[in-house]
């Protein structure tokens, strides 16, 4: 079979509805519609040269298939290999600005190759495979989903607000406050978790006397470490002393300022639980605001989110905003319906600058105030990157931020429904 490269769009038209089809099964949908992008690819990519061939042949394109379905599988190598794990759609514009805008048919089926290769990490095969697995490729390959520039822009101006706190004094004040703490051995530090896993300050009565002019309070719970030349050591959390005031960073931690709207935060809690998200308030360390977890999470919930319940309205608000960012994020690593991304793996400064600006974003549209410049103060680089000019990090993605802070913002103010399981795409192992 031929045709002239003129019947294309009605081709790609033909392919795209039945791939709507209600009778066509899930793997020949996601056929058509690969083949349904393979003519948009030819479209796009069709020269005026006179020298083109005017028929379009099957037995040609198989070729050249197989030579571009290597090429993008070389690509996604080499991307593993670094550190930052972009969106499916940040991975396709690069992919098409290195080779082309051809690449992009092999792109599909190089991830499914990667994703169910046993000779690469877990942890890359699972990123892999949840971006196939879900609807992310779909839409990067259909052109949907691009984010707003002016999000960029966003994080782009937190990030440099970020870099001035860098000069306050307030800055200067947490940084000398935590510099006298003593640096104690990893299995110490691993005992006192044990202990007060809210603990992220202590130190011996000796140390709160002489270093903070602090002193332990009188129902203050003492913990035990190991120590030189003795059997153990007495120690006590930030949280169980008293005397003289902190740093202002540590006493605003996680501080959002503003009138939040009443239903915000129930609809958004109520939304969480519909992805199986637990949410929990409990009595957490001052400097311990909240955190997320996907170990030791009960049926049938899939992740689980703690936030201190000493917080008012809007910093629990701004906080949940913040964990349940790095879930949807794939900070924690996907879900087996592929609701979210699995980007395990990424370096500290990374999940903590992209979380936050998410919860920067919907909390500054919500008209509250944050600390987020405070927050990330510590995890941004005083220069711009010489590639683009921007104070964001390579490894941040700029796009995933932009859809998961959509997405909160929606689930703050909609009721959504709940997400459908779905049957995964790649054999993982």
């Amino acid at each position: 079979m031929a045709y002239s490269p003129s019947q294309r769009p009605i081709v790609a038209k033909a392919l795209r509805q039945l791939s709507m089809h209600k009778g066509v099964s899930d793997e020949n949908r996601q056929q058509l519609r690969r083949l349904a992008n393979i003519q948009d690819a030819l479209i796009r990519a069709q020269s005026a040269s006179a020298d083109q061939p005017d028929l379009f042949n099957p037995a040609s394109l198989l070729g050249e298939s197989r030579a571009v379905l290597a090429q993008a599988q070389a690509f996604l190598t080499q991307l593993l290999t670094g550190t930052a794990r972009p969106s499916a759609r940040e991975v396709l514009i690069a992919l098409e600005s290195r080779h082309g805008l051809g690449a992009r048919w092999g792109l599909r089926e190089a991830m499914r190759h990667l994703a169910t290769d046993a000779a690469r990490t877990l942890r890359d095969r699972e990123y892999l495979a949840a971006m196939v697995d879900g609807d992310a490729l779909d839409a990067a390959l259909n052109g949907e989903g691009a984010p707003n520039p002016s999000v960029i822009s966003t994080i782009d101006q937190l990030l440099m607000a970020s870099t001035v706190y860098r000069s306050t004094i307030a800055f200067q004040e947490m940084i000398e406050f935590i510099g006298r703490f003593r640096v104690y051995a990893p299995y110490n530090n691993m005992l006192v978790r044990l202990q007060n896993p809210a603990c992220q300050f202590f130190a011996t009565v000796k140390t709160w006397a002489e270093k903070f002019e602090r002193k332990p309070r009188r129902d203050a719970r003492p913990m035990l470490i190991l120590a030189p030349m003795r059997p153990v050591l007495v120690v006590y959390g930030l949280d169980d002393t008293e005397g003289k005031a902190l740093p202002q960073k540590l006493d605003e931690f996680a501080a959002f300022k503003g009138r939040l709207d009443p239903e915000r935060l129930p609809r958004l809690i109520a939304n969480a639980e519909r992805y199986r998200i637990l949410v929990e308030f409990k009595p957490l360390s001052r400097t311990f605001a909240g955190f997320a977890r996907r170990d030791d999470v009960p049926p049938p919930w899939k992740r689980r989110i703690v936030i201190h319940q000493d917080l008012d309205e809007a910093s629990r608000f701004g906080v949940l905003c913040h964990e349940l960012a790095h879930i949807l994020l794939g900070h924690l690593g996907s879900d087996h319906d592929a609701w979210w991304p699995s980007r395990v793996g990424l370096d500290h400064k990374t999940v903590e600058i992209e979380a936050e600006a998410v919860a920067h974003i919907v909390t500054t549209r919500e008209g509250l105030n944050s600390s987020s410049d405070a927050y990330l103060s510590d995890k941004v680089e005083a220069n711009r990157s010489p590639e683009n000019g921007s104070a964001v990090p390579r490894t941040v993605s700029a796009d995933l931020i932009a859809k998961v802070a959509g997405l909160i913002e929606r689930m703050t103010k909609e009721t959504l429904s709940a997400p459908k399981p779905r049957p995964s795409a790649v054999a993982r192992a």
